[in-house]
């Protein structure tokens, strides 16, 4: 039954989309290695609990489907700022953020890092 368990996971890990955009924080990413560490041994890794993992596998698949969503589904596709779905995305991408956290940095922090001959990281070694 095993086997059964790690193919159905694995056709979940192939039907959930990567997002490019979030680069070391995607959802289906993270899956997929959840997956690999929980089925080391493919489909004859010994399963310790199988309620509890199909419990995780039909969440999963609740959220893959977006069965919420459509069991209770909204009147705006807006937050309450008023943003879009797409809005939030943009500024969840990680380039987005990693030029906020550039803007967040001092003056003096910045022309430092641009003019300096080594890479603040060496300073730490």
């Amino acid at each position: 039954m095993a086997a059964g368990r790690y193919r159905r996971f694995l056709r979940l890990c192939e039907e959930w989309p990567v997002e490019e955009t979030k680069q070391q924080r995607d959802l289906g990413s993270f899956l997929r290695q959840k997956v690999a560490q929980a089925f080391r041994e493919g489909e004859n890794t010994p399963i310790p609990d199988p309620e509890a993992c199909d419990q995780m596998y039909e969440s999963l698949v609740r959220i893959h489907t977006n069965f919420y969503k459509n069991k209770y589904p909204r009147l705006k596709d807006t937050t309450f700022t008023g943003m879009t779905v797409e809005d939030c995305r943009t500024i969840l991408a990680t380039d987005i953020l990693r030029q906020m956290e550039d803007r967040k940095k001092g003056t003096w922090k910045r022309l430092q890092e641009k003019f300096s001959a080594k890479k603040p990281e060496d300073d730490l070694k």
